[in-house]
């Protein structure tokens, strides 16, 4: 079955606007299904109520452009569920999704499965890959030019979500996004036509609002998802204050529960 008349760099609220599966152009709408990778989360992930499902990509093998694409996190290195075995089914479905990548080698093998099914999902469908190292956070990243000329060239019509690593730690002072982070980030996207969408961790949002709204203005083409880590410490205040002073149609939120539900109740928006 061919998937809802909708384009892979299309605006994900006018999308699920157009299906009749959101309200309003708010971001907060959009419900996420996280690590959707081995068959049975798949197939939960299918049949939940979630708009955008994402999930994680290493290659099976090696070297570079051998071997296949697995759905798994690491640590996790093995899958029950390939990528061309995940596409299959999502295709029936009307989900938009996000793929992410955590290491180079798997992005090529990948880009061309999609490249090959790309007439039968005509929904939105986001790359990501944290490309620079953001606050506390691993230099091990995946290489921006690299990424980015594999992706466009095998695939120049999605939606790139462009992150930082990260790192957060308890009891601590915790620094948020850098005027240097963040204009490094509008640098690299500087010469880009897609999409982008920012992925930033919400226990470090709020000390970043001034830097996270800066680069937002550099292009309409630009938005925020912020997501949490399972064991951050943050307050729904935080992300209310953010959501009070960014555009609404513009941050979409990718948190884990019981916050979710706290924050949806809290704004009005049906758990």
């Amino acid at each position: 079955m061919e998937g809802e008349l909708g384009t892979w760099s299309g605006n994900v609220l006018d999308y699920f606007l157009n299906t009749n599966q959101i309200k309003t152009r708010d971001g907060a709408e959009i419900i996420w299904y996280h690590a959707a990778n081995n068959k049975s989360q798949m197939k939960e992930a299918i049949q939940s109520a979630a708009h955008m499902v994402e999930a994680d990509i290493l290659l099976c093998g090696e070297e570079e452009g051998n071997g296949e694409p697995i759905m798994a996190h690491p640590p996790e290195t093995n899958s029950d569920n390939t990528l061309q075995a995940w596409l299959n089914e999502i295709v029936n479905t009307k989900k938009g999704i996000k793929l992410d990548f955590k290491s180079l080698a798997a992005v090529k093998p990948s880009m061309m499965l999609l490249e090959g099914i790309k007439l039968h999902l005509r929904r939105p469908v986001w790359i990501n890959a944290d490309i620079l190292p953001g606050p506390n956070g691993s230099n091990t990243v995946v290489d921006a030019k690299r990424f980015l000329d594999t992706v466009t060239s095998f695939c120049p019509d999605v939606t790139l979500s462009l992150g930082w690593t990260t790192g957060w730690q308890p009891q601590q002072c915790n620094k948020g996004y850098s005027w240097a982070m963040v204009k490094e980030m509008a640098q690299i996207c500087d010469g880009l036509t897609q999409p982008v969408t920012f992925p930033v961790r919400a226990a470090l949002v709020q000390q970043s609002t001034s830097e996270l709204l800066w680069l937002l203005q550099k292009s309409n083409r630009y938005s925020l998802t912020v997501w949490t880590g399972r064991h951050d410490e943050y307050s729904i205040e935080d992300l209310l204050y953010l959501r009070e002073n960014l555009d609404k149609s513009r941050v979409y939120y990718d948190i884990l529960e019981p916050q979710n539900s706290e924050f949806r109740k809290a704004i009005g928006i049906e758990v």
